[in-house]
């Protein structure tokens, strides 16, 4: 039986992806003593276990929530009551950990959606496209935790979103104040190019609006229109 066609981007990708999160021989015993753990660590917690700064251990627990492989929950450890806010805790995800790249593609809805395109004006399919991965953008930091008790900083908020898309198929990085993702999930669609990128876009905006309060993309590259790389420079608010 023959094997199936391997798919070097997809593959770099999905290294890439797991590389970020399990790259660090701390970041991977965390996640074990995380995952052992059935109602999850704090990040003091895991600080102390591991000898750790209580933020490089948050750290940690933040390249693994990006990533997928591990929830931020509100509440206290089974069996402890007492006075005060409950704790942040991490919790292992029962997702299958079998590498992977989230969005998939059939080809009968993919040709279903580029003929629905094309009956819309490009300004208009372009933002509906946008709407759609801000959308998704919202619902991928959401899944990261409280987002209201975690802002952070414009900086560090870029290398979460980058985390994020990393685990999603992109194999993206932070350079300066530009995301830079060197695969496009979408890449084998045939839909023009512009819409798509717009979904990118959209999903860039989404996550740094809801980790950082704002960010408004802006692209430069794109891996479809025959560059080497997707190119998004993300400018702060004022």
């Amino acid at each position: 039986m023959s094997r199936p066609a391997l798919n070097p981007t997809e593959f770099a990708s999905t290294v890439t992806a797991i590389s970020s999160a399990f790259g660090d021989p701390t970041r991977r015993d965390i996640f074990l003593a995380v995952h052992d753990a059935a109602d999850g660590l704090t990040a003091a917690e895991v600080a102390g276990a591991f000898g750790l700064h209580v933020n490089v251990a948050r750290h940690h627990l933040d390249k693994l929530a990006a990533g997928g492989y591990v929830e931020v929950v509100v509440g206290r450890a089974a069996g402890r009551t007492g006075a005060g806010r409950p704790s942040k805790r991490y919790r292992a995800t029962e997702a299958d950990l079998t590498p992977h790249v989230d969005v998939r593609h059939d080809a009968v809805l993919v040709n279903l959606l580029k003929r629905a395109l094309t009956l819309l004006p490009r300004e208009q399919a372009e933002r509906l496209a946008e709407e759609v991965g801000e959308e998704y953008g919202r619902e991928m930091a959401s899944s990261m935790g409280d987002i209201a008790e975690s802002q952070r900083s414009f900086r560090a908020a870029l290398h979460v979103v980058a985390d994020a898309m990393t685990a999603h198929g992109f194999a993206a990085r932070v350079d300066e104040l530009r995301i830079v993702a060197e695969h496009c999930p979408f890449g084998g669609a045939d839909v023009v190019h512009p819409v798509i990128c717009a979904v990118d876009r959209g999903m860039i905006r989404g996550m740094m609006t809801a980790l950082h309060g704002a960010g408004d993309p802006v692209l430069g590259g794109s891996l479809l229109a025959g560059d080497i790389a997707c190119d998004f420079e993300v400018a702060a608010a004022d």
